[in-house]
């Protein structure tokens, strides 16, 4: 079930940033800005902190890598040894490939993995707060699930902040 609230819209992607410190400068932690492109200095104007899919990606690369070593090592050295032309059971050149690929394949597929489960999608059915907001408007979406809110206060705040046209989404 999808919050309601109130979105404010916005033609200009400075004025939006502007608004969306304002916002939440006035206290509100449940906001969101809709953007059609990525605008510089929204994320330090929403107080978004950085994202935890670097540290999932390297944590899983590193995971793949050392994967791919044992892989090798336990075949190669352990489980079936066979002495080809002189060479050593445990050959570092010979597993690069190898590594390389199931640190890219691990990697990968945790960072794919760890966007789903933080974003929490797939999202049905998601609310539309305008159809041209992926075009060339922008909004800023307070949640009635927000500890500050109060309808009257919020509309009255994304007007004072330059918004061009506000809308009342209802609880679905």
């Amino acid at each position: 079930m999808a919050s309601g609230g109130i979105a404010g819209l916005w033609l200009d992607d400075h004025e939006v940033v502007e608004a969306a410190r304002k916002v939440r400068e006035a206290g509100f932690k449940k906001f969101d800005a809709i953007t059609p492109f990525p605008v510089h200095g929204m994320e330090e104007a929403i107080g978004i902190k950085r994202s935890m899919i670097p540290y999932v990606t390297f944590v899983a690369g590193v995971t793949g890598f050392l994967a791919a070593v044992a892989l090798q090592y336990w075949t190669s050295a352990i489980s079936w040894p066979i002495n080809v032309g002189g060479k050593p059971f445990f050959s570092g050149p010979a597993f690069v490939p190898v590594m390389f690929e199931l640190t890219i394949l691990f990697a990968a597929l945790s960072s794919v993995g760890a966007l789903f489960v933080l974003c929490k999608l797939p999202k049905l059915d998601p609310p539309v707060i305008d159809p041209d907001v992926t075009c060339h408007k922008f909004a800023i979406f307070i949640s009635e699930e927000d500890s500050a809110y109060n309808a009257e206060r919020c509309e009255q705040l994304l007007k004072s902040l330059g918004a061009k046209e506000i809308k009342k989404l209802a609880r679905y």
